[in-house]
């Protein structure tokens, strides 16, 4: 994650719950000039208060002078609706970036013309500035658009650009909807452990923690998390008699390819509904 944050004329966030809110304290951290930024949002989040302390304006409507970069940051199911007003405050060149998720290219541009368009996917570690987003740019994007793009979506974590739209979906099973995975693992654990004899005050506590330290530990580490688990596995020990079931024929691995390909198919449903 770069340090500063390049000027982009004027920024337009449509939505200001977690999800924007996390992009615009993470842009106002990275240096972006708060009087650059409009909020439009009726009842944006009250944690966003200090912000608009800060120079952040807030608008009940679409601005009426043109603007250089537009999040698109509401909920996929009135996306439709939001962006209707907003035809007057685009130029041809006006950058769309919407984080909404199973809402297509053509959906967008079907209602806001064609134009420059990023389809972005983060996930919910954005809020802590820990995520990390898969992103799609239509060819209307160009290199310079795409690199504001890439400085915008990489305050909350990494970017990683794929070559094709379908791919979103695809990224959409594996780290849009993979937090909640984690946290299934962390659940799952305490549970196991509160079966084997544990408190479950006791059981979460270590849970919770070794799991965030193991994924602290992976994006610490130059190794692969294969030879990280290899490091952690004594030769017939208690780590291997474990792994023996969670890599068994019905373990971790098939559960973990079915439930993405499941995610995956679903994202493909939302995104033709």
């Amino acid at each position: 994650m770069s340090e500063g944050i390049a000027p982009v004329g004027r920024l337009l966030l449509l939505g200001g719950g977690n999800m924007g809110g996390a992009m615009l304290r993470g842009w106002m951290e990275r240096g972006l000039d708060p009087a650059s930024v409009t909020i439009l949002d009726p009842n944006p989040s009250p944690a966003l208060g200090p912000l608009f302390d800060r120079g952040v304006r807030h608008a009940a409507a679409a601005p009426a002078e043109p603007q250089d970069v537009v999040i698109l940051a509401v909920k996929p199911q009135v996306l439709a609706d939001a962006v209707a007003p907003l035809r007057a405050a685009l130029k041809h060149e006006t950058l769309l970036i919407s984080v909404a998720a199973g809402r297509t290219v053509a959906f967008i541009e079907e209602r806001l013309g064609e134009r420059p368009v990023v389809r972005a996917m983060p996930n919910t570690p954005a809020l802590i500035g820990r995520g990390i987003t898969g992103a799609y740019a239509n060819a209307r994007v160009t290199p310079g658009l795409k690199a504001t793009a890439t400085d915008l979506l990489s305050a909350s974590g990494p970017v990683e650009w794929v070559p094709s739209e379908d791919d979103i979906d695809r990224v959409t099973a594996v780290s849009g909807s993979g937090p909640a995975y984690v946290f299934l693992l962390a659940e799952a654990l305490a549970e196991a452990g509160v079966a084997a004899g544990l408190e479950p005050d006791l059981a979460m506590r270590l849970a919770r923690h070794t799991v965030a330290g193991a994924g602290e530990l992976m994006i610490r580490s130059d190794d692969e998390p294969a030879q990280l688990r290899r490091n952690v596995t004594s030769p017939k020990g208690t780590t291997e008699a474990a792994l023996g079931v969670l890599m068994g024929d019905y373990g971790l691995q098939p559960l973990m390819t079915k439930a993405v390909a499941a995610a995956r198919d679903r994202a493909i449903e939302l995104s033709k509904g």
